[in-house]
């Protein structure tokens, strides 16, 4: 995707949002150490997001993972029935973000899409690097599966989800799950990234100035898979896996003016080409992290309708 003046793009209401945050004049994330930015995010990430929603069930435990890790998590449910579940992975490069960052949104999704949404602070890079992320994702959804009838949670119809970074891992678990023999109802996937080396069109277009820099992809890559030759392993980039055929269905939420929108698209072609349902939907004008923005960006809560569109769809 190219266009002359990408800025043209932008919503009135984004736009206002991208001027708000320069005016702000905060030193980005790129700029600061890997502890710093995450403090920085922690901070940041919910000014523009929606009000919590209250729910009936919220509570915190950890994991087991495959080398003794402690993995928190988050399970939320409006309800103590036993309901389905969607297994969700933050976004943040690998680097950033956590349970608390991305906790509205999961509650919306757990209210709109009546549907238990279990939450995972999968460990984080530079300290734990590739493929660290997608094996606690994988363990994570594996437990789950074996496990979460005892959190009284509906086991046979399970789905996979995250935005950006957290995208990657749930497009990742997706195939491993196909491979794996794991039925999942749904991957739901928030602009994720797909590719290895970032040389779309649209990364070009929106390197500066629309919420995600150049900047900002090197640094947190760099930190979590230093030697390019690994970015071309699959759970890293979906986009190169050899067959994606019999990978669950899956609904991908992108957003027009963002880097990683081109290899979203792609990896909705390939998924497509392979016989895979999918669902897209495109929303215009607006940047990466739009989703996370609901009080000041429509098109935030008409995504969060539409996951949970897709949810509810997958789950009946």
């Amino acid at each position: 995707m190219s266009h002359r003046n990408p800025r043209a793009m932008l919503t009135p209401a984004m736009h206002g949002v991208l001027e708000r945050m320069a005016r702000a004049g905060q030193v980005p994330l790129h700029a600061l150490t890997p502890l710093q930015a995450r403090a920085a995010y922690e901070v940041n990430a919910g000014v523009l997001d929606l009000a919590q929603v209250k729910l009936h069930r919220v509570e915190n435990f950890t994991l087991p993972t495959r080398d003794g890790f402690d993995l928190p998590v988050r399970l939320v449910a409006p309800s103590d029935e036993p309901l389905p579940v969607l297994v969700y992975f933050h976004g943040g490069g690998f680097t950033i973000g956590s349970i608390a960052t991305h906790d509205v949104l999961c509650r919306h999704l757990s209210h709109l899409a009546h549907c238990a949404v279990l939450s995972v602070a999968y460990r984080l890079a530079p300290e734990h690097r590739f493929p660290v992320a997608f094996e606690d994702a994988w363990d994570a959804l594996t437990w789950v599966a074996e496990h979460g009838r005892n959190k009284g949670l509906d086991t046979t119809r399970m789905a996979v989800g995250g935005d950006s970074a957290g995208g990657t891992l749930a497009a990742a678990c997706a195939l491993q799950a196909r491979d794996a023999g794991l039925a999942l109802k749904l991957q739901l996937l928030i602009y994720p990234g797909c590719c290895a080396h970032q040389d779309t069109p649209s990364h070009k277009t929106f390197a500066h100035g629309f919420v995600l820099e150049n900047a900002h992809i090197d640094y947190f890559f760099d930190h979590y898979i230093p030697n390019r030759k690994d970015r071309e392993d699959w759970r890293f980039a979906p986009l190169l896996a050899d067959d994606v055929e019999g990978a669950a269905p899956a609904w991908l939420g992108l957003a027009e003016c963002d880097p990683l929108v081109d290899e979203g698209l792609q990896y909705a072609d390939k998924l497509r080409a392979a016989g895979v349902p999918v669902d897209l939907d495109i929303y215009r004008g607006v940047t990466h992290e739009f989703i996370k923005m609901g009080r000041a960006i429509p098109e935030a809560r008409r995504a969060h309708m539409d996951a949970a569109r897709a949810l509810k769809h997958a789950f009946s």
